[in-house]
């Protein structure tokens, strides 16, 4: 075996030798000596590590160009990669939720080709503060007093319940302890920010009396969780932001709002569910509402802090805003994306999540329509290609029990073995630019409601 092992390592190509071909020296000029250097190295080892396992050569080495020209490809994509969202989630947390407005997108191309004025004051040539501009517009917009970004919402309450209630005691109603994406829990955020948690009521049900019997000399915070990610219905009783905002000044507490969401307009204008906006709760005396970018408000991934000006500027000289604190992509996409709040009759143009989620079944329907005809040509030797009516869903949290009324292209396999769908659904996440869709009742679901470019989907679906 050692002889026959000794004759294959020499049937491997020294490097020297590959360096001096033509075809290896593009790649050299295209990404650098070191890089293919080592990547010819490394397929040297990995072939002599095969032959000692397998007492032959790799598949690949009759052409270590073509495994060169592999890695290379892959060096050059990208890990985050452009995706049709055809999930039936607008707001898909997985796939980067918000899409952002042509407005934004051109923000940030800006803030990333030059110098900014991100801490500067052109006025005095002095320092200046990040969330100063933003925080102006925020309250124009909420009738806040003051504003302060992070990067996002589960950091702005971390960093909220450590600036006002650090070594006190929060009330909470039981039913309002959430747990969001990734085993997120409101009680491990209160640990972490060194605060106390106090549970009042019961899971369906708490009421304002519960809240004042727990107040004691201990008690720093009294505070709301907008359950955004599930919905108890049937008996249940939930205490009042006009009510708690009463309480908290009549102890002298203050009061928050961890609202989530984060819409900004009457989401009922548009046909949509209601949906709870921060200056409704501001109006009523709350004095900190905590919202996301990302979410409703169709922006960058962000925390947003709303409220009294006092318990800002703590927030604002807390040691940890300097760790949480957004960066200048993330400002100036959120601007962009506030600045399109001022002329509300744009939003729904301008805004890809409105505009996805503001769409009519009818529509979406001509759409189905007009796809199915080729789809149905070139899947339908193995597939049932129709067009049904299916219920979209807002998604990242938000109105998590309404739905919304959209249509999908439907794939069935005419064999019925379920590993048919899942050998096309993996085919479309290997293209180019992915598709994503779902599989549930024997079928794979294509659900057109965030389709934007027919063309571009049609031609890598009959690649």
């Amino acid at each position: 075996m050692a002889d026959s092992n000794a004759a294959l390592y020499r049937q491997l190509p020294a490097i020297d030798k590959l360096l001096q071909l033509d075809e290896v020296q593009i790649f050299v000029v295209e990404s650098g000596h070191h890089w293919v250097t080592e990547q010819l190295r490394d397929m040297q080892q990995q072939a002599r590590e095969f032959i000692q396992q397998h007492e032959q050569l790799p598949s690949w080495h009759n052409d270590w160009l073509a495994e060169l020209t592999r890695r290379h490809a892959a060096l050059q994509e990208s890990a985050l990669k452009p995706v049709f969202n055809l999930s039936g989630t607008v707001l898909h947390t997985n796939l980067g939720r918000a899409v952002m407005a042509k407005s934004a997108i051109l923000a940030v191309n800006k803030v990333m080709s030059s110098p900014v004025t991100l801490e500067y004051s052109l006025d005095g040539a002095t320092r200046g503060h990040r969330d100063r501009a933003l925080a102006d517009l925020l309250c124009q917009l909420t009738g806040a007093e003051d504003a302060c970004i992070v990067n996002n919402n589960a950091a702005a309450v971390l960093l909220l319940l450590a600036t006002v209630a650090q070594g006190g005691q929060v009330i909470v109603s039981r039913g309002e302890l959430v747990e969001i994406g990734g085993a997120f829990r409101v009680p491990d955020v209160m640990a972490q920010a060194g605060c106390q948690l106090v549970e009042v009521g019961t899971t369906n049900r708490t009421h304002l009396r519960d809240y004042a019997n727990a107040i004691n000399d201990q008690t720093t915070l009294l505070m709301k969780v907008h359950t955004s990610n599930y919905s108890i219905e049937g008996f249940t009783a939930e205490v009042e932001s006009t009510e708690l905002a009463q309480l908290g000044s009549q102890h002298q507490l203050p009061t928050a709002i961890d609202l989530g969401s984060g819409s900004m307009i009457d989401m009922t204008v548009y046909g949509l569910p209601a949906e709870p906006m921060p200056q409704t709760y501001l109006s009523q005396g709350i004095d900190l509402v905590s919202i996301s970018g990302d979410k409703l408000l169709g922006g960058p991934q962000a925390g947003i802090i709303l409220g009294k000006k006092k318990w800002i500027e703590a927030i604002q000289k807390h040691p940890l805003k300097r760790a949480l604190r957004a960066d200048k992509m993330t400002l100036a996409a959120l601007e962009a994306t506030l600045k399109l709040y001022l002329t509300p009759e744009k939003l729904v143009t301008e805004l890809p999540t409105l505009r996805w989620l503001t769409r009519s079944a009818d529509e979406v329907k001509t759409q189905a329509e007009r796809l199915i005809v080729p789809l149905q040509a070139f899947y339908g030797d193995k597939f049932v290609v129709e067009m049904e009516p299916c219920l979209s869903q807002i998604g990242s949290g938000s109105l998590p029990i309404d739905r919304l009324p959209s249509y999908a292209v439907t794939f069935m396999p005419f064999d019925g073995r379920g590993n048919s769908l899942a050998l096309l659904a993996a085919r479309w996440r290997q293209s180019a630019q992915p598709v994503i869709g779902r599989v549930k009742e024997g079928k794979l679901w294509l659900d057109l409601r965030c389709l934007d470019d027919e063309h571009a989907l049609l031609q890598v679906l009959l690649s």
